[in-house]
């Protein structure tokens, strides 16, 4: 069968909207009816360049939730009707990181920008004019339809909305645990996030869920940290410079429990104003994603050794995806995570240059690609 979706052809470029052809559904694959994709940075980095695919033509998107619709040969655990949404990070089960309890750092990550299949690399589930057509994280879920691996797919509630369910998939999960997991925020803590997007958002509940007694927020856009403290936050600064003292004032001079970094382009000079605004003892959680032809830094060593700072990398915020989207989803029918709100804009999937337009013009927490039924 064919399906629509955006593509990418080069690197910097624009996404074309292009009828593909989909192979034929192998064992361990599903194929998906889309009803929502989530516009996350990540995937803008690849068309502006900052960040390279592994092969092109690639159809992006890595945030989604949709409708079963086939079931490739001894492919159990899904139906036809089940709602999934997608993990842009696949869990396999069986290597050393997920039997530890590491499963953000599954071994079959290693393919993410490759856009072939993890089980057989070299082989692609999409063709345009019979040249092999790459998916983001082996997903691609900027097209109508897609077939996926069923390790990447996770079942959930279907009263859940889509465009909410799909947020879970990426944004939520790195942000949220950026603060619980990767930041270890504990009650009575100082927060400061810097960075208030998709991840950024949710990096505020994480922190004011831990029980942080101030969780600052820092962005140069006003609705931006109005939303913040809608949602958690219990301040809000234009810059880091700001934000700091206030966290000094109300620690005797210490500065940030932690300090939180989701900008949407990190650079090394981010990474080192959060650590100046970190405590002795405290930690700097880096989540955002720079460009990485750029190796670029701006540490203080004396602080980061001195006082015993430590600065931690998060991916997809330290979680194990299939125990995490579906807590997360819990949350949100508990009335604890409040994802509706974070959904700003919505596009159909020919207006997706015009959301991440819209999304580096500050005008979105999260823009999200609607389908029709």
């Amino acid at each position: 069968m064919k399906t629509k979706a955006a593509v990418l052809k080069t690197s910097p470029g624009e996404l074309e909207i292009l009828e593909l052809e989909m192979d034929d559904l192998r064992k361990g694959e599903i194929r998906v009816k889309m009803r929502a994709a989530g516009l996350c940075h990540s995937d803008d980095h690849f068309a502006k360049g900052t960040q390279t695919p592994g092969v092109f033509p690639i159809v992006l998107g890595h945030e989604g939730a949709g409708v079963v619709e086939a079931i490739g040969p001894d492919t159990d655990g899904f139906e036809i009707g089940d709602h999934v949404v997608f993990s842009f990070l696949p869990v396999c089960g069986r290597c050393k990181w997920c039997s530890q309890g590491m499963q953000n750092l599954c071994d079959l990550g290693a393919f993410l920008s490759t856009g072939s299949r993890f089980e057989d690399p070299g082989t692609y589930r999409l063709s345009l004019d019979g040249q092999p057509v790459g998916a983001l994280a082996s997903l691609g879920t900027f097209a109508e339809h897609v077939t996926v691996s069923a390790i990447s797919a996770i079942k959930y509630d279907p009263s859940i909305p889509f465009e909410v369910a799909c947020l879970a998939g990426c944004g939520v999960g790195t942000g949220w645990g950026a603060s619980v997991n990767s930041g270890e925020v504990q009650p009575g803590d100082v927060t400061i996030v810097m960075g208030i997007g998709g991840i950024g958002i949710n990096a505020v509940q994480g922190a004011a869920h831990a029980g942080a007694r101030a969780v600052i927020a820092v962005d140069p856009v006003e609705f931006k940290r109005d939303w913040a403290m809608k949602l958690g936050a219990t301040h809000a600064f234009e810059d880091i410079d700001a934000a700091a003292d206030y966290a000094r004032s109300i620690t005797n001079g210490q500065g940030a429990d932690q300090t939180i970094v989701t900008v949407g382009i990190t650079t090394g000079k981010h990474i080192g104003q959060a650590l100046e605004a970190t405590r002795k003892g405290g930690t700097t959680v880096a989540t955002g994603i720079g460009d990485a032809t750029v190796k670029d830094g701006d540490i203080d060593l004396h602080h980061l050794i001195l006082m015993q700072k430590r600065l931690q990398g998060s991916l997809f915020g330290s979680s194990n995806p299939l125990a995490d989207i579906p807590a997360q989803l819990d949350l949100y029918k508990q009335g604890y995570l409040h994802l509706d709100e974070l959904v700003t804009s919505r596009y159909r999937l020919d207006e997706v240059n015009q959301g991440y337009a819209d999304m580096n013009s500050g005008k979105n927490l999260r823009g999200v690609i609607v389908f029709d039924d």
